[in-house]
Parts: C-alpha cells; sequence; structure tokens
C-alpha cells in the first residue's frame, strides 16, 4: 500500500480542489471547510509516507510507476522506464513533510486573513498538488508539468486581490516565470536528444555511459553542457536568484497576505529543491570532474554569491515589510544554490559534500519555516494594527507582545544566530565551503550575515525601543470579540479598528517561532535525516573527489 502514497499526495489535492467550486454552486462559503479535510487526510498521509521512508535502518526509497511498464532499447541489458516515476525517498520524504505542514498552518492563517472565495481555495488546493508532485517526481519532463502547474497557480492567487498592483505583479510573474520555464524545458530536450531518457536515474546512467548503445561518458557532450546551462538558468529564475529574480518582491509585496505567506515558504524552495535535485541525482559530481566542467559551477556560484550579497545589500534598504522580506527571500536561496554547487564541487572531499548536503537540506527546511512564519507575523499584524512600513512598527511590542516576540526570534533566526535551525543550514554551508577552500564563499556568507544583522536589528530596535509614531494613537490590547460580534461569528476574532486578527494568525506566527528553535536544538536529528542524501552525492562521485 507504502508504494501508491506518492501517487495519492498528489492527486488528493488536486481532485480535491474542484470540490470548492463545484459544491460552491449548491452552497456559499465551503471552500475553507473542504481545503481543511482535503489537506488534513493529506497531512495524515504525509505522516505515513515519512514513517515507511525512515521507518526502517537508514531510509527506503519508495517508487510507484504510472503505468508500470518499462523496455529495452537497443539491445540494451537494462531497460528504461517508460511510465512516469514517482519517488520519495529521504530529500523528497522531508520536502513534502514541509509541505503538508505549511500547507494546513496556513489555512488556519486564510480563514480571517483571506481571500476567502472559493475560487481561492480550489487555487490554494491545486497549488497545494503541484507542490506535492514537483517534489516526488523522478521524471525530468513531468518535473516542468508540475513546475508549471506551481507556476501557473501562483500566478492566479497572486492576482486575488483583484487591484492593479496585484495584476501587475502576478503579469510580471508570468513573464518571467514562463521564460524560466521554457529555458529548463529546452534543457530537457537537449538531453532527450542525447541520451534517449526522461527519466532521472536513466538519464544519469545514460551521462555515465553505462548503457551499451553510448560509446562512452556523455559529460563533454556540447549538448549535454548546453543542457545543463539552460536547465540551471530555468531553475534559477524559479528560485530567484540574481539577476532573474525581479519578479519575487513585487510578487510578495502585492500578493494577499495569505498567499504571500504560502508562496514564500513553498514556491522558490520548489525551484531551488529541484535546482539541488537534478545536480545531484542526474549530472551528479562526476559531470563536474571532467575537463573544464567546474568553470560553469563557479560562474554559477558567482550570480549565487552576488545574489546573496545584493539580496541582503536590497533587504536593508526596504521601507516595506513585505518587500524587505522578499529581498531576504534572494539572499537565502543564494546560499542554498552555493550549498548545491559546493557539494558537487571538484575541489570538495567526502567531508566537504557531506556537509554542504546537510546545510543545503536544513537551510530549505529552515528557510521555509522561518519566512513563512515572518510573512505570517507581518501580515498579522498588518491586519492587527494596520502596520506594513518599518516607521509603522514604532512601539508595537507594547501592543502585540507575542507577535513582536515572533518576529524577533524569527529575525534572528534568518541572521543565523544559535539555537535557530538557521543557525544550522549556515553553519553547515559556510564549513561545507571552507573544507572545498573556497574562501571568496567564506567571506559573502560573513558579509550577508551583517547585512541580515543590519536590517533585523533595525526593526527590532523599532518594535522594542522606540516609541509610537507621531500621531498615532496608543491602542490597548483588545479582547476578543464574541459570537455575533462584527465578523467575528465564532468569537475566534480580534479587532482593534486597523482590521481583523484571528487566534489562527497568532497561532501560526508563534508556532513558527517555536519551532524554529526546537529544530536548532534538533541538529544531530536532522543531520541524520540528511545522510542519506549525503550519501547518495558521495556515491556518485567519482575517486579522485571522494577523498580529502
Amino acid at each position: 500500500m507504502s508504494e501508491l502514497l506518492p501517487a495519492l499526495l498528489i492527486v488528493l489535492p488536486i481532485i480535491g480542489a474542484t470540490l470548492p467550486l463545484g459544491v460552491g454552486l449548491l452552497r456559499e462559503n465551503v471552500g475553507w471547510s473542504i481545503a481543511a479535510l482535503v489537506l488534513s487526510v493529506e497531512a495524515g498521509l504525509t505522516a505515513w509516507l515519512a514513517t515507511a521512508v525512515y521507518g526502517g535502518e537508514g531510509a527506503t526509497r519508495i517508487v510507484h510507476v504510472l503505468g508500470g511498464e518499462t523496455f529495452g532499447r537497443r539491445g540494451a541489458t537494462e531497460n528504461f522506464v517508460v511510465g512516469i516515476e514517482l519517488v520519495a525517498d529521504a530529500f523528497s520524504g522531508l520536502m513534502v513533510l514541509l509541505v503538508a505542514g505549511v500547507a494546513l498552518g496556513v489555512l488556519a492563517f486564510a480563514r480571517r486573513g483571506g481571500p476567502r472565495g472559493n475560487a481561492f481555495y480550489s487555487g490554494y488546493l491545486l497549488l497545494t498538488g503541484g507542490l506535492m508532485g514537483l517534489f516526488l517526481t523522478g521524471d525530468l519532463f513531468n518535473l516542468f508539468v508540475f513546475l508549471e502547474i506551481v507556476g501557473l497557480t501562483t500566478y492566479g492567487l497572486v492576482a486575488s486581490d483583484r487591484d492593479a498592483e496585484s495584476a501587475v505583479a502576478a503579469l510580471k510573474y508570468l513573464v518571467i516565470g514562463t521564460t524560466g520555464a521554457s529555458l529548463y524545458l529546452l534543457g530537457v530536450g537537449y538531453l532527450f536528444l542525447r541520451t534517449g531518457a526522461l527519466n532521472m536515474v536513466d538519464v544519469s546512467r545514460s551521462l555515465a555511459g553505462e548503457p551499451e548503445w553510448i560509446d562512452g561518458a556523455l559529460y563533454g557532450d556540447s549538448l549535454v553542457l548546453a543542457a545543463f546551462g539552460f536547465i540551471a538558468v530555468g531553475l534559477m529564475t524559479k528560485a530567484a536568484i540574481y539577476p532573474l529574480h525581479t519578479w519575487q518582491p513585487d510578487a510578495y509585496a502585492a500578493a494577499p497576505d495569505a498567499v504571500t505567506v504560502y508562496i514564500s515558504a513553498l514556491v522558490s524552495t520548489g525551484g531551488a529543491y529541484a535546482f539541488a535535485r537534478v545536480t545531484w541525482t542526474v549530472f551528479t559530481p562526476e559531470f563536474f570532474a571532467v575537463g573544464q566542467n567546474a568553470r560553469i559551477l563557479e560562474l554559477v556560484i558567482v550570480l549565487a554569491c552576488l545574489s546573496v550579497v545584493l539580496g541582503s545589500g536590497l533587504a536593508a534598504m526596504q521601507r516595506r515589510l513585505k518587500r524587505l522580506f522578499a529581498y531576504s527571500s534572494v539572499s537565502q536561496f543564494g546560499l542554498i544554490v552555493i550549498g548545491v554547487c559546493v557539494a558537487v564541487h571538484p575541489a570538495g572531499g567526502t567531508q566537504a559534500t557531506r556537509l554542504a548536503v546537510y546545510g543545503v537540506v536544513i537551510h530549505l527546511l529552515g528557510h521555509g519555516l522561518i519566512k513563512g512564519g515572518l510573512f505570517a507575523t507581518v501580515g498579522a499584524l498588518a491586519h492587527g494594527t494596520g502596520a506594513r512600513r518599518v516607521r509603522e512598527y514604532a512601539g508595537l511590542a507594547k501592543r502585540r507582545p507575542f507577535l513582536s516576540g515572533s518576529m524577533a526570534v524569527l529575525g534572528l533566526a534568518i541572521v543565523g544566530v544559535p539555537p535557530t535551525i538557521g543557525f544550522l543550514g549556515k553553519w553547515y554551508l559556510a564549513v561545507g565551503a571552507l573544507n572545498t577552500r573556497l574562501w571568496p564563499v567564506i567571506f559573502v556568507v560573513f558579509a550577508s550575515t551583517l547585512l541580515t544583522l543590519l536590517y533585523v536589528a533595525r526593526l527590532l530596535e523599532k518594535l522594542y525601543f522606540d516609541g509610537p509614531a507621531e500621531g498615532a494613537a496608543p491602542a490597548a490590547e483588545p479582547e476578543p470579540e464574541g459570537p455575533g460580534a462584527p465578523g467575528g461569528a465564532d468569537g475566534a476574532m480580534m479587532t482593534d479598528g486597523a482590521g481583523s486578527l484571528s487566534y489562527g494568525m497568532i497561532a501560526l506566527a508563534v508556532s513558527a517561532a517555536v519551532l524554529t528553535v526546537l529544530l536548532g536544538f534538533a541538529g544531530s536529528a536532522l543531520t541524520a535525516a540528511a545522510e542519506p542524501i549525503a550519501q547518495a552525492v558521495i556515491e556518485a562521485a567519482p575517486e579522485v573527489s571522494a577523498g580529502g
């Protein structure tokens, strides 16, 4: 039964996405209840899958092939997969846990934060299904399909406020995102022309020259080199790496608050995951150890370093909180791309690869949790007080102590202050680069930490040490409204005149802060979970780079 779980995790939310619209023809405002039911079942299935993957010694690889057929080619002794392969392994198992947890948490935020229409919840479930497929697919073309499902759904959700700013942001995201997906597809086409395969493992075998109809390894082939270039650029566009990042600040700033929380935690995370998966599983460290291929890797590292520094610098210049943390994401995903490259760099060794993989996996999980929590806190403070700019946060700690505390913890986590998961991810990335002797990368990590501390400290100073802005009337912490109060039918809303603030919003922000600290103490458990991923990358490395 467990082999069906990858397919169920994708199919359930996609089918569930039809229900809010269908049932909505008979009854209004059923979207949230349907989404809550579907995502609760989804969370249970995800926990089952994680137990199946990690239940025994080491990590089990659960594979489901749609169609279940293989076929031989040109007298090959081993067959290529024809059906689309869905794979749940240590890497994808961790990521689907993140998707399930964030999807349920943001749903609690959206209960009052909106948008509340049935169409919104259909899009929300469809996006969840697309993300599940993106993390579980083992097929390069199917990865493109799920990237497009995620992209098209996100464009619609960004524009769901139906105002001019969100429409322009969604259109910009559509143009840039579609360009990135097209470049990725072009790279996949080149790989297919050269190898005749789309399954990730089969393409990797073909590049290594294992099938008997291929005359030697293809790592130096011009089509393969072009394929990596197009795929890397396409996926770095999805992950918002400089200079391909320009869609992200506008999309995050213009989207409704609940949408920003969800996409900030998961959508660019999906692009970064796809880059790591293709680099580690398809091309493998052997590709970068041949000829001048390492130069391509170093070019990607340079772009990622620029993303880290410029993203942090631009974040420090922002006055609107959503744009500030959007540019912060540009910087953080730059760190993740650096880690992906360090893990396969020929100058590194077994230990450098292991540490870099730990850093990438932990930082992917940590960034999803931290950044989702930060945007949830920003959204909750905006709904409760109307504050959306840094200067408007002056003195808010007295009025909103729990949300301000969450902001402080999550802000320090994005800096990399222990004991938080943000510190763990950044530590392993930095030490991995140190083992590879990439000294400029160490400087970049240090510089980005200082720049991040600059804007986080400025924000905390406003919250805790500045008085209320001139002309702002102090407001006492409001009491929850009872049943029958305006907009508070279930007694789960608070208001101080600027908007509504539900217990679900507060709970999401506080829970993210608490988990950020708890996972910071779980370093050994996280590295144990990431060890099978690191071991797979190490085993794919050539002998010359496996030592050291």
